[in-house]
Parts: C-alpha cells; sequence; structure tokens
C-alpha cells in the first residue's frame, strides 16, 4: 500500500478513536436529531506524476495508437493504471507513433510503439509493430512486475523495458492519465 495513503488512513482513523473518545460521554446525552453526518476527505489511492511533466500533441495516428492501447488493455482485464502506466512508455519510447527501423537512428532492432525488441524475444517485426500484439506483450510484462499497481509509473515501466534512461517515464505520467481519462470509456 501506499505510504502516504497508509499514514492518511491512520492519521483519519487515529481522529476517529480520539473524537469517540473525547466526544463518546457528551454524544451519549446528545439529541439524535440534532447529530448530523461528517464527511472525511480521504486521499486517493494513485499516485502523483513525479517531477516536470511533459506534453506534445497528438495527431490521428498517436490518437489512434491511445485507443488501440486502451482496447488492449480492457481485452487483458487490466484496471486503467495498467493503460496510464503503457501509454506513458509508449510516450517516451516512440511518442505514439508505431515506428519501422530507423537505421543509425535506430537503438539496435527496436520497433513500435513500445520499441521492443525481436532479437530480446517480443515477438517477430510483423508482431512488434501491431500496436495490439505490442501492448499485449507489454502488459505481460508488467503483470509479471510484483505490485505494479502500487509502484510510481517510471519503477513499473522500468521493470518491463529496462531502458538506460530509467526515470524517463515519469515525465508522460499526467498525460497518459489525461489520455486514459479522455478515452476509456470512448
Amino acid at each position: 500500500m501506499n505510504t502516504i495513503f497508509r499514514k492518511s488512513m491512520l492519521s483519519v482513523a487515529g481522529l476517529a478513536f480520539a473524537g469517540g473518545v473525547f466526544a463518546g460521554p457528551i454524544a451519549a446525552h446528545a439529541n439524535p436529531v440534532d447529530a448530523k453526518p461528517v464527511a472525511v476527505a480521504v486521499q486517493s489511492a494513485a499516485p502523483k506524476p513525479q517531477g516536470e511533466q511533459s506534453r506534445i500533441t497528438l495527431n490521428d495516428e498517436q490518437t489512434a495508437n491511445v485507443k488501440a492501447i486502451i482496447a488492449a488493455t480492457k481485452k487483458a482485464g487490466l484496471p486503467e493504471r495498467a493503460a496510464v502506466i503503457s501509454i506513458a512508455t509508449s510516450l517516451q519510447e516512440s511518442k505514439l507513433e508505431n515506428l519501422g527501423h530507423l537505421g543509425d537512428k535506430n537503438d539496435h532492432d527496436s520497433l513500435g510503439l513500445f520499441q521492443q525488441r525481436p532479437s530480446s524475444g517480443w515477438g517477430t517485426p510483423e508482431q512488434i509493430t501491431d500496436p495490439a500484439y505490442s501492448t499485449t506483450a507489454f502488459l505481460k510484462g508488467l503483470k509479471q512486475v510484483d505490485g505494479w499497481q502500487d509502484m510510481a509509473l517510471t519503477d513499473a515501466a522500468q521493470t518491463v523495458q529496462v531502458s538506460a534512461y530509467p526515470d524517463a517515464y515519469a515525465q508522460w505520467e499526467q498525460q497518459a492519465t489525461d489520455l486514459v481519462a479522455q478515452h476509456w470509456n470512448s
């Protein structure tokens, strides 16, 4: 469980207990008609984006790739958080563009939305450049990461991707979160 969330919940529980201890004798004599429910704000368990955030304007192809990632995530039976991690990863790796071989600009034999490598066992070049397949392959790796749901996005993505720039994924979390919120139910 997220440390901040756990501390918040313990604080709320402590206040509730203290309120009951101190107000208990008084409340026992209070007129029940005068009692009013009290709302308690609870901090969301979703981690907040880390560091400075980047944002790009998406074209139609990139938006279609966002929708393909979301569809594959739903098909895998995973929650929105998995789509956020997937989209942020793809934003970092390819800016949500389904990249073919880039010649000298290419990192080894990396291809597709997630810059997966055939030589590393991610699939054939045809599979890796299929958005549904590459997302499913990424999600399969993500599901093998213990506690990915509660990890910082960059840690979860890095565990799957094993990038030379492990902290780079964090900068895309807000845009990925916004994209999932916009397209999850569309």
